[in-house]
């Protein structure tokens, strides 16, 4: 006997998000996870699931949370192009769309959880209209809820700029068109995280999208308040991570001042000796007394240093003696390496970030097989973080979460700059390695790279500039902002922003400009902003605390264009005032030309043969695309010519009305055959070789002559007639009146 299996937990609830329908099934799929929904928005599909541990993880002093932003290739109709036709690891959009739903979640949950936890997003279709990776935050945010995890998480939205309107969860093409599209996550009351893009917009038009997204946020989580209230889970308790108060307390006691004075420096080099030395004095003084020293030690330390900062800057002091809005000493190079396209090297304080820029033909350019829209990128930007820029012992793995991230933001705020592909031909690859880390790695990178770019002769439209920004808030909320960091520059001037915060237990605030490595680690904020003179091309927020309201975003929105100007005109443009006039002589050089779409075939040729035989000869690299676009590349200039011009004469076609120079290649009784360009002859009769009556051909020319001929007639086989008298008329003519023969 069969039985129906009854779902008696299958809930529905639909809500309206930015004028569509936005659907959460549960309790119908997934039931072995502690909570699940699938998110319908369009026909965007994404089935979310929450599972932790109950048991919490033991000799760790994080929380375990871990985003998985799972990419299914059915989900847009597509078979995987990897030889295994299978799914592999996640595409660098997918990584970023992860670091979206975990970035703005993690400062919420309790520090002290240990208990494993994971969130997984499954992506089972995409229709491009309803962004995924908002659907997939959402999802996130409710199974969370619902669940017995203790976290009430963000919810996010998109919204963007474009044409004068504020659009809501945009599709692809309005994002690509938007002049400013910003992602932010929210509670009801703040703002948490913030990613934004932008075609150098207007500080008010970015805090407007802000405020837009913020205001649709606020209503979604009260359509998730309203679900969790009818199935949602009691939220277990825990026990919080272990911390031996005791030698904490001694700790304290004996040693805080030992501390003060190992970070009272503004070399890290000598901040770490001096915390080597205060640990081993303190398990010299009580390792024998608590025999849990070496477990509780690092948190212990954490918790005195987190101490020390907070208080000295709260109290405007900084750990290098700098004063609360001065930066740290700049400097920038270029053209710092021999044979590479491109090079900068920008200095902050101890970060250093060596940036390289290369050039090559738009074949090169990456080729992308992911659920998304797009299959190429032109502009590549990739960050390395190598652990010896932060003086650790540790062997290079693969590229990192974080990694790819800073090289994105670094992308994205580059990118409005970037020339388009008809004014500059290549694809383009920009490097950022960072030698030396103490903070504010991501911003140098933009710095570099702008450097790296303008060295290589890319014809940016302005110097980019890089800035941070610091908040400092009293007790009764009033704020007052500073600057924090420095760029350079590409288009127009491009800066970032990054803004250092630390709150205090009593609720006070202090923001603090150009932060270093400790500062960052034990602080609450880093707001990074990227734009020109004329507006923002990129922010991105991170907080380690509860979140921003909307008056402390605009007022650092607000400070930071002059900020931005100063250091472009007075730092980065002494450095490269623009654009190198030439690329580089190692770089390859472009010839770009257009045809008949219909002449394709006959520049390539039965096989590539044509094609391969013009590669040969010339030694140029020749990329055609569909249009009739032509691009050439080689190291010297004269190949690419070479190459042009066997193109040229294979889709040569003549003009009737126009003169041309050719050369006799066939005599018949009845005419001279002239060629007008390789493989394209045409006939001038005997009738037309002289202005007078001829007996023979001969007696006009002789194979090899080079003649002016006119075309007087193409016929509908294609055949071209041509007359050296009418020729030598019109030239006569135009000599007579001092016009050039062409």
């Amino acid at each position: 006997m069969i039985t129906r299996k009854q779902y008696p937990n299958h809930h529905v609830y639909e809500t309206e998000i930015g004028g569509r329908a936005f659907t959460v099934e549960t309790g119908k799929v997934a039931e072995l996870a502690d909570a699940e929904c699938i998110c319908r928005y369009g026909d965007t599909v994404v089935l979310t699931t929450v599972t932790c541990n109950p048991i919490p993880k033991a000799g760790i002093d994080y929380f375990p949370l871990t985003i998985e932003f799972e990419e299914r290739m059915y989900s847009v109709g597509r078979i995987p192009g990897s030889f295994n036709r299978r799914e592999g690891k996640p595409s660098e959009r997918g990584i970023l769309n992860s670091r979206i739903i975990d970035r703005p979640m993690r400062p919420l949950f309790d520090e002290e959880l240990r208990n494993d936890t994971v969130v997984t997003c499954t992506v089972l279709a995409n229709d491009y209209d309803n962004p995924v990776e908002i659907v997939a935050s959402l999802g996130a945010s409710i199974a969370i809820a619902c669940s017995d995890v203790p976290l009430n998480g963000p919810v996010a939205t998109n919204v963007a700029h474009l044409n004068g309107k504020y659009i809501i969860n945009p599709s692809s093409d309005e994002r690509d068109a938007a002049d400013c599209f910003v992602c932010i996550s929210s509670t009801f009351e703040k703002v948490v995280m913030i990613e934004t893009e932008a075609k150098e917009a207007p500080e008010n038009i970015v805090y407007e999208c802000i405020r837009v997204a913020h205001e649709a946020n606020m209503e979604i989580v009260k359509f998730i308040n309203s679900i969790v209230a009818e199935i949602g889970k009691p939220k277990f308790t825990f026990e919080k991570a272990a911390v031996n108060h005791e030698l904490l307390d001694d700790l304290m006691a004996y040693g805080l001042d030992k501390i003060e004075y190992a970070l009272d420096t503004p070399d890290k080099n000598v901040r770490e000796e001096r915390l080597t030395a205060a640990r081993l004095d303190f398990q010299e003084k009580f390792g024998e007394k608590y025999e849990d020293f070496d477990t509780h030690i690092e948190v212990c330390l954490y918790k005195m240093q987190k101490k020390v900062v907070k208080k000295w800057l709260l109290q405007g002091k900084r750990v290098d003696g700098r004063g609360m809005d001065e930066i740290r000493p700049l400097d920038a190079e270029v053209g710092v390496l021999p044979r590479v396209h491109g090079s900068g090297l920008f200095s902050r304080g101890q970060t250093q970030v060596l940036s390289i820029c290369t050039l090559n033909t738009l074949s090169a350019a990456q080729k992308i097989d992911t659920i998304y829209p797009e299959d190429t990128k032109r502009y590549i930007h990739h960050y390395n973080f190598p652990a010896y820029s932060t003086g650790e012992a540790r062997a290079a793995r693969s590229t990192s979460r974080r990694e790819i991230g800073h090289g994105a933001l670094a992308e994205r705020a580059l990118l409005p700059v970037i020339p388009s592909v008809e004014d500059f031909p290549y694809a383009i690859r920009v490097v950022s390695e960072v030698v030396s880390s103490n903070g504010s790695t991501s911003q140098g990178s933009i710095c570099g790279s702008t450097l790296a770019l303008m060295d290589a002769g890319v014809p940016i439209k302005a110097p980019v500039a890089d800035i941070s920004c610091g908040l400092i808030q009293d007790d009764n909320g009033g704020s007052t902002l500073a600057l924090m960091d420095a760029g350079v520059p590409i288009k127009a001037p491009v800066a970032g922003i990054s803004c250092g915060l630390i709150q205090d237990d009593d609720g006070s605030f202090t923001t603090f400009i150009d932060i270093q490595g400790v500062e960052d680690f034990h602080g609450e904020m880093d707001f990074k902003v990227a734009g020109t003179k004329k507006g923002i091309t990129a922010i991105q927020m991170d907080l380690k605390n509860d979140g921003l309201t909307m008056e402390i975003i605009k007022n650092a929105l607000d400070i930071t264009y002059d900020a931005r100007c100063q250091i472009l005109d007075q730092v980065m443009l002494p450095c490269i005032a623009e654009p190198r006039p030439e690329v580089s002589k190692y770089a390859p050089k472009m010839v770009t030309m257009h045809i008949d779409p219909d002449k394709i075939r006959d520049v390539i040729g039965k096989g590539g043969s044509v094609i391969q035989k013009i590669v040969a000869e010339s030694g140029a690299k020749i990329d055609i695309d569909d249009d009739g676009t032509i691009h050439i590349a080689s190291p010297d200039a004269e190949s690419c010519e070479k190459a042009k011009k066997c193109i040229d004469d294979i889709v040569f076609v003549p003009e009737v009305g126009q003169l041309y120079y050719g050369r006799v290649v066939r005599l018949m009784t009845f005419g001279a055959f002239v060629e007008l360009a390789p493989g394209k002859d045409g006939l001038v009769h005997i009738s037309k070789l002289a202005d007078k009556r001829i007996e023979k051909v001969e007696d006009a020319c002789k194979i090899g002559d080079m003649m002016w001929v006119k075309v007087t007639e193409i016929d509908e086989k294609g055949r071209v007639n041509l007359s050296h008298k009418d020729a030598m008329k019109e030239i006569s003519a135009k000599e007579a009146a001092g016009e050039p023969i062409k």
